[in-house]
């Protein structure tokens, strides 16, 4: 028999599974977010301020991309991995070959989107003229070459849906220290400034990307990539986008919203800005565990619903949740308790710190709430179901966000800390919205389950 790197997450010890798969995800997103962090450490320290404020403000900006696809990317996963589940492999060929055509077609398309809208995104975030040329600069690079990226990250959700997180870690892993290297080289030696932060992170995907496939194209197991049978089956693209598209678009609108959040914070010049971007740095790491562990629960609950285990489902999302809220708190803890020098490694400038240290200190504690968002959003969408996680999440991540950020900073006071508050605000009533409807649509089920089953007499 054929040896495979998939693995059947239908039978097994359930906390065993999340964590061998969920381990390696978290490692490799480690090193994904390693790019961005990487090029915010080194231009902080050797370029200026103002050079790491730009890199900071254009976050939201990448993330209005990245998080589209990945919406698309998580639907192609479900799909994958259902069919997985159930066994059926000349579907899941087809979903293959299928995701991987659409993601050539929308990288293009992304590329050349991405020319027209980074001035106009920039002006509409109120960013400081002496940001202003470095963001345009490193954004106009850094999403001229964001297919390396996408395409990578599309090889990788395939891999996953079958089980596999760990080989997509070892090509991060190689490739992130060459980001580093090519960093230092194009920053510190050409003195290209953001450009050569840009260019190395770019080269260091397009990288990535190129593994992925040769990985796709060359194995022998069940997930082969076979190129003469790349086209898109609608029937197939019509399914991923109906789980895929929700999640996109509400990515896609809460990354606007986030645009809209640096807006508020541009208003408070280059300090709080570096300030802002050192925490959001520090806040995805520790938003690490939760997301990885989400994509293990999508992952283990797509797989047992192929299968028709609803049982399992259920109880590997309730292990998914103990694990996720465990390992995110005590990373709070440490961070919480080191803040100053956690700022200190993006920026030795004083003001910095102390605006960095005042959002860590405000809003991490609130990420706890955030471990249960992520986790059944994934959990639910591994059924299917991302309307719901959906509409929740956009009526807090964003419309209650931004009415917060209007009514308190035009009638009450505009400060840093005030502003910052608007974050754990979402966090807190999407946490509150995600629990009612997780339990009622798990008692619709149960209770569906009860009349289908045979009487007793």
């Amino acid at each position: 028999m054929q040896k495979t790197t998939a693995k059947d997450m239908t039978e097994g010890p359930i906390l065993r599974q999340l964590i061998a798969f969920a381990l390696p995800l978290m490692l490799g997103n480690v090193f994904q977010m390693l790019y961005n962090t990487v090029d915010s450490v080194i231009v902080g320290n050797f370029v200026s301020k103002q050079a790491l404020a730009a890199i900071g403000s254009t976050t939201m900006i990448v993330n209005l991309f990245v998080f589209f696809f990945n919406g698309f990317s998580i639907g192609a996963g479900v799909v994958i991995g259902q069919y997985f589940g159930a066994r059926d492999m000349e579907k899941l060929h087809d979903a293959i070959e299928t995701t991987m055509a659409a993601t050539f077609i929308l990288s293009l398309l992304f590329s050349l989107l991405s020319f027209v809208i980074v001035d106009p995104l920039l002006r509409m975030m109120s960013t400081p003229e002496d940001v202003f040329h470095d963001a345009s600069v490193y954004l106009r690079i850094y999403l001229g070459g964001i297919a390396g990226l996408l395409i990578f990250n599309m090889g990788s959700g395939v891999l996953r849906a079958v089980g596999d997180s760990t080989r997509p870690l070892y090509f991060l892993i190689f490739t992130s220290l060459l980001n580093i290297a090519l960093d230092l080289f194009f920053v510190l030696v050409l003195k290209m400034g953001v450009a050569g932060a840009a260019v190395a992170t770019i080269v260091s995907q397009f990288l990535s990307a190129a593994l992925i496939l040769v990985l796709l194209s060359r194995t022998r197991d069940i997930y082969r990539l076979e190129w003469r049978e790349l086209c898109i089956r609608w029937p197939i693209l019509r399914r991923v986008f109906a789980i895929g598209l929700p999640a996109a678009v509400q990515s896609v609108i809460t990354a606007l919203s986030n645009v809209f959040v640096q807006g508020y914070i541009n208003v408070f010049g280059s300090d709080v800005m570096a300030g802002w971007s050192s925490y959001n740095k520090l806040d995805q790491f520790i938003m690490l565990p939760m997301q990885s562990m989400a994509m293990s629960a999508t992952t283990f609950v797509s797989q047992n619903v192929g299968a028709g285990n609803d049982r399992r489902s259920d109880r590997g999302t309730v292990a998914a949740l103990g694990l996720t809220c465990a390992v995110t708190g005590s990373i709070i803890a440490l961070l919480v308790a080191f803040a100053p020098g956690a700022v200190r490694l993006f920026s030795p400038d004083e003001a910095v710190i102390r605006y960095g240290v005042l959002f860590i200190r405000t809003n991490v504690i609130f990420l706890l709430f955030n471990c249960i968002n992520h986790v059944l959003a994934g959990a639910l969408r591994g059924r299917g179901d991302s309307r719901g996680p959906m509409i929740i999440m956009l009526a807090s991540f964003v419309a209650l966000r931004q009415i917060y950020l209007f009514v308190v900073t035009h009638y009450f006071a505009n400060t840093p800390r005030i502003v910052g508050i608007g974050y754990p605000v979402g966090w807190v009533s999407c946490c509150a919205a995600e629990l009612l409807y997780f339990a009622l649509k798990r008692r619709k089920r149960l209770a569906a389950e009860e009349k289908t089953r045979p009487g007793d007499a």
